[in-house]
């Protein structure tokens, strides 16, 4: 598990990015859930975490891609891969996030962790 940040430092409709390879982002929806997703839009390298919360989506930055969190998948193009997912669990007040271990879905021209 990777500790994100405390849950009282993460406001309902706001994200935190880690500094994980590649970057995490943790958000944290009006309704009180918390999803982790990689941070990094599928379509061009944009953060997510920068991006418009919705509901259980976020809009990336740069071309209004839209992913589900709960899943990952685009619900908006231009983006056509979805982005990875990660679980979430609070203990004693923190957010840690349990790293997927399926390989993530990386814009054009960004490499994969651990390939060159």
């Amino acid at each position: 598990m990777i500790p994100a940040c405390p849950l009282s430092a993460l406001p309902r409709g706001e994200a935190v990015r880690l500094d994980t390879d590649p970057p995490i982002a943790v958000f944290h929806t009006e309704d009180g859930e918390l999803y982790a997703v990689d941070d990094t839009c599928t379509h061009q390298d944009a953060s997510l975490a920068d991006g418009w919360l919705e509901g259980c989506e976020v809009e990336c930055p740069l071309h209004a891609s839209r992913f589900d969190l709960r899943t990952g998948q685009v619900d908006a193009p231009p983006a056509k891969l979805p982005v990875r997912t990660h679980g979430v669990v609070v203990e004693d007040g923190m957010v840690h996030v349990v790293p997927s271990e399926l390989p993530p879905n990386l814009p054009p021209g960004l490499r994969t962790p651990g390939r060159a």
